[in-house]
């Protein structure tokens, strides 16, 4: 097994997994055009590297992890990208996109001589610094076997679907599920608070029951605290993107979505209250909002 491998894309996910692979002890060898957490990376035993190609020159097998469409295809064929490595390499990226331009990059890459596996990732950014992450994985199934011990040491989970594309499609799927638990968790704590009962032991006592859900685990926290600017685990803006891609693949497939759209409105009911780099659990402000919870007046909890 090599120890070596590379991450482009060192936000919050790639930072995460970057550390969690040198806490395994691979040797990580890192690149992001934003040279502050490049830095502060390295001050963490990352090898920086001067641009994506640069980094497949250096590892048999690169993860990617990057915010946007533009970056993604700036990273995978653009100047100094993945495409002008000159040797065969793995690619493993893990960005929620529309499939046409996971299938572009496909194309580009295996025309160089270079593997993608689209391998997008279950989990917040919370998440994955505990290496709590289930990885949704497509592709090349022995190009597979080679990236999966790197893929188990930034996540808890891979799971290999088949063909290339069927990795994100089951992470519309899962994405679709994350967006209505978000809102529905947010809608009890709402309720919950409306009738008198303080949001620590709504979620005290749901986490135990029938009721809950990872997403009621995961942002339940921050929903009771009424704090979504700390420890930001997902933004609207990044959520945006995949409630986007989402919405237009069900709709390519004329599959209803009713839960999900409105959960979509919800998402977009924030971002218009100016809380766009907020957590996406400040759907529960929004809520809060619509029932006119008043906070002040909510007794403090009261449960044994």
């Amino acid at each position: 097994m090599s120890t070596s491998i590379g991450v482009v894309g060192l936000g919050i996910m790639g930072a995460a997994y970057a550390r969690n692979l040198m806490g395994k002890g691979f040797t990580v060898i890192g690149f992001d055009v934003d040279t502050t957490k490049l830095k502060e990376l390295e001050a963490q035993g990352l090898q920086p590297a001067t641009s994506p190609a640069d980094v497949g020159r250096q590892c048999d097998l690169v993860v990617t992890s990057l915010p946007t469409p533009k970056a993604f295809h700036a990273v995978m064929s653009g100047l100094k990208g993945l495409t002008e490595v000159g040797r065969p390499i793995v690619v493993a990226d893990t960005c929620t996109l529309a499939l046409s331009d996971k299938e572009q990059a496909y194309e580009a890459l295996t025309a160089a001589g270079v593997t993608l596996l689209d391998c997008p990732v279950s989990g917040t950014g919370a998440q994955a610094a505990k290496g709590d992450l289930v990885f949704f994985a497509s592709g090349d199934k022995a190009s597979y076997d080679r990236m999966r011990p790197a893929l188990l040491a930034m996540g808890r989970v891979a799971h290999h679907l088949g063909v290339f594309g069927n990795g994100s499609r089951m992470k519309y799927v899962a994405n679709l599920l994350v967006a209505i638990h978000n809102v529905s968790t947010a809608e009890a704590m709402a309720f919950g608070m409306k009738a008198g009962i303080a949001p620590e032991t709504i979620y005290d006592v749901l986490c135990g029951s029938a009721a809950t859900s990872r997403i009621f685990e995961v942002r339940g926290p921050m929903m009771v605290k009424n704090t979504y600017d700390e420890n930001v685990s997902a933004t609207f803006v990044t959520m945006g993107k995949d409630l986007s891609v989402i919405g237009q693949y069900a709709q390519s497939i004329d599959c209803p979505t009713p839960l999900f759209s409105l959960a979509s409105n919800i998402h977009a009911a924030a971002v218009a209250q100016g809380m766009k780099m907020s957590d996406t659990a400040a759907v529960c402000a929004v809520m809060e909002r619509l029932a006119g919870v008043d906070r002040s007046q909510v007794p403090a909890p009261t449960h044994s």
